[in-house]
């Protein structure tokens, strides 16, 4: 059976586990970064794909606090990276989005950085941002884009 909990969340037979990433995850996190990039943007990502995979497996994982959702063993519907004071990337898997899992990623990275964190997301994800903004994030800088690689307008945004 499976019964909301509020705000698009279920509970239930697909409540996805949250685990802490390990290195065997790469494929998968690679995976839901690139499906969730194109399906959401009208610009390609600024690397290509394989550049991408290898930045997950050598970069990412090692460097980055990460925690996978994942409907049932093997199948990961989405993940979170956290630095320090920051959410570093956050994806969920096209069709598992308003479905609950990124709220739960995001109230893991608040719970483990209770003094605060900053994110960057594109200005033109409105649906990222207003999901932000429902976790109590706001806005504290608007950029062109100059400082990212895909040279897109920007938007920090910090949270308490």
């Amino acid at each position: 059976m499976v019964r909301r909990k509020g705000r698009g969340e279920l509970t239930g037979a697909e409540d996805p586990v949250i685990r802490e990433a390990r290195s065997e995850d790469a494929e998968f996190i690679a995976e839901i970064w690139l499906d969730a990039f194109k399906a959401t943007y009208r610009f390609p990502p600024a690397h290509a794909d394989d550049d991408v995979r290898v930045w997950v497996r050598d970069i990412l994982l090692p460097e980055t606090e990460t925690w996978i959702a994942e409907g049932q063993p093997g199948v990961a519907n989405g993940f979170i990276s956290i630095g320090e004071r920051s959410i570093e990337q956050l994806y969920v898997s096209p069709g598992w989005t308003g479905r609950g899992v990124g709220s739960r990623l995001v109230r893991l990275a608040q719970a483990r950085r209770p003094v605060g964190l900053e994110l960057w997301t594109f200005q033109v994800n409105d649906g990222a941002r207003r999901f932000y903004e429902r976790h109590g994030f706001r806005a504290v800088e608007v950029t062109n884009g100059a400082g990212n690689e895909e040279r897109q307008p920007d938007v920090r945004y910090a949270w308490p």
